[in-house]
């Protein structure tokens, strides 16, 4: 994943500010939540930032979420 060029429309796109937003696809493909509050986080809310590589399953609700 680390050497993997990201794709504008697939991976990130830019919002109204000139913002980069991740998209729900490059989060799962990433593997795990980094618990900054992604606006398309796919996985369940994690409590605390101190362990970002500690991975967790996605939730069933990914796609309503990715959908707004």
């Amino acid at each position: 994943m680390a050497q993997d060029k990201l794709e504008e429309g697939i991976d990130y796109y830019y919002n109204a500010d000139g913002r980069m937003v991740f998209t729900a696809h490059f989060l799962l493909k990433r593997g795990y939540c980094c618990g900054n509050g992604c606006l398309h986080c796919p996985y369940p809310k994690v409590q605390e930032k101190d362990n970002p590589q500690e991975k967790e399953k996605p939730s069933n609700n990914w796609l309503k979420r990715w959908m707004r």
